[in-house]
């Protein structure tokens, strides 16, 4: 049974010369690689945190919504955690009743980068 998630990431393109675009897809080979089917990628933009509570003051913000078996998240998990361009992460299931409905994945991605803007 296949699910779908939304991975929230935020992305440390301090000091890098190929820039957001890269990283983006070079992310994106490695969702295909673990059996991810990616379904929209939204490029939200970068943000200053508003609490700073690490080493960088701002971030690129990008959303993935995927699908895949329920296994494949801790694979990503386990994957991105060690990345260097990846400066914080945050996965969840999206519920069934919200499937199939862009708009609501668009809504929520919004949400989950205020909240993290906030939080980091």
């Amino acid at each position: 049974m296949k699910n779908k998630y939304e991975a929230l990431l935020v992305l440390n393109t301090r000091g890098n010369e190929d820039g957001a675009n890269k990283i983006i897809e070079r992310l994106e080979i490695e969702f295909k690689k673990e059996g991810a089917e990616i379904e929209q990628v939204q490029r939200l933009e970068r943000r200053h945190f508003s609490y700073v509570a690490g080493p960088l003051d701002s971030g690129y913000f990008v959303n993935f919504v995927f699908g895949g078996e329920p296994q494949i998240i801790d694979k990503i998990k386990t994957k991105f955690k060690l990345d260097a361009d990846i400066y914080r992460a945050h996965y969840q299931k999206i519920p069934a009743r919200r499937r199939g409905t862009a708009k609501a994945a668009a809504k929520t991605a919004a949400k989950t980068a205020k909240a993290a803007a906030k939080a980091a």
